[in-house]
């Protein structure tokens, strides 16, 4: 039986006691995803396609689990699902996570030569593709997937969602700049190679400007390739004495704004 006969078979059942054989088959999902080789949601040649059933392996693996121990040192404390410890890594995975407060929990996918500073945090389901540099404070969110080569700077956040099921986690493709205290949440989609700058913040029910042509993008939970988004605001309809954040698309790419924001090459 694969995983997702195994798994979709689990959740319709509504079962909440388990096999040893169910558990067993949990623990190599949840190696799988180690991997990369099954993911929340992965690019097609249609676009992108959410794999309901992986998230519920996920949440089925909290079904499993029993609150444990996870560390008792002079640190700290911790309690979670036993199903869901923190991840550890050795040399040969070729990742960089430095000393200082940082975890990635366990069923979270971590590229190679992937950098992250402390603190930091990836929930399990993530993906982070290989070269990608995760600043301190920043989140990745369960299931968010992020690209080669993405900058999360310092504070940046991306939201998790494991519910509900069918739902299109929030998604950094390729060479993406996320500035410091951006945020990224409800399902947007940052195309390839944009920018955004410090402080924006895009939900799916925030509309964002293009102000290089004039008008609202027909989808804000898209932004295109190569935009450079700032902060902003509009005014409310109802009262123009207030504003509402209002993101703006100032211009695209060039050869400044990629000079700017390159991360070099020996910090990897």
């Amino acid at each position: 039986m694969s995983f997702q006969q195994h798994i979709t078979s689990l959740w319709d059942s509504g079962r909440q006691e388990f096999t040893p054989g169910d558990r067993a088959m949990f623990e190599a999902f949840k190696s799988a995803l180690h991997r990369g080789e099954v993911r929340a949601a992965e690019p097609t040649d249609d676009g992108w396609r959410v794999n309901a059933w992986v998230k519920q392996g996920i949440l089925l693996g909290f079904r499993m689990g029993v609150i444990a121990m996870v560390n008792d040192t002079p640190a700290g404390c911790w309690l979670d699902k036993d199903t869901y410890p923190i991840r550890h890594f050795v040399p040969a995975d070729a990742v960089r996570i430095v000393p200082g407060g940082s975890s990635v929990r366990e069923g979270a996918y971590i590229g190679r030569q992937v950098t992250m500073m402390p603190p930091m945090y990836v929930n399990t389901g993530a993906y982070v593709d290989d070269g990608t540099m995760i600043d301190s404070h920043a989140l990745v969110g369960s299931c968010a997937q992020v690209g080669k080569r993405v900058h999360l700077s310092a504070g940046a956040q991306l939201g998790g969602v494991l519910e509900p099921i069918g739902a299109t986690p929030v998604i950094i493709e390729d060479d993406v700049f996320v500035g410091g205290l951006a945020g990224v949440f409800e399902g947007v989609r940052v195309c390839a190679e944009a920018i955004l700058a410090a402080g924006v913040i895009l939900t799916g029910g925030t509309p964002v400007y293009d102000a290089t042509v004039g008008e609202f993008l027909p989808d804000s939970r898209v932004i295109p390739p190569r935009a450079v988004v700032v902060p902003g605001t509009r005014p409310l309809r109802s009262n123009p004495d207030f504003a509402v954040a209002c993101p703006i698309i100032v211009k695209y790419r060039d050869a400044r704004t990629d000079a700017a924001v390159t991360l070099e090459d020996a910090l990897r």
